[in-house]
């Protein structure tokens, strides 16, 4: 009798356990083999019950500023437009907050937990950007009347 490892997978077919598959031997794993990563937080991203009142309202905003100003319905247009235009920021507002609950945060800026200071540059376009958006808005539904 020959003394050496015996080769039992011709023998029996393969074993999994309750874990994942086991060694050819029945043997624990010793930790030789490859090494898997698993996470075990859950991902950061918006669910779609978050998501889908948030496009709800964005969608009839949109539409409550757009076609007044579009069409022009007379003198309730510009009124109807406003209250589209705030539909819309309130919605945007809604979905920043939620994308920063689960930790995106804005194109240039650092997160909350990274420590860094935002850069007043980016900041600045930010600003800037918005408040053109809202003075164009503005300076249409002023002109309806």
């Amino acid at each position: 009798m020959e003394a050496g490892p015996r080769d039992t997978a011709q023998d029996e077919p393969d074993r999994l356990s309750p874990d994942g598959p086991d060694d050819q031997d029945g043997a624990p794993e010793t930790g030789t083999g490859p090494e898997v990563e698993v996470e075990l937080r859950p991902q950061r991203r918006l669910r779609i019950w978050q998501l889908a009142p948030i496009v709800g309202l964005a969608a009839m905003g949109s539409l409550m500023f757009a076609f007044p100003l579009a069409f022009e319905f007379g003198d309730g247009g510009a009124v109807v437009a406003m209250l589209g235009l705030l539909i819309s920021c309130c919605a945007a507002g809604w979905g920043m907050m939620a994308a920063r609950r689960v930790g995106h945060t804005w194109p240039g800026l650092p997160s909350k937990e990274s420590g860094k200071r935002p850069d007043w540059r980016m900041i600045a376009l930010y600003v800037v950007v918005g408040a053109g958006i809202v003075a164009l808005a503005v300076w249409r539904v002023a002109r309806l009347r």
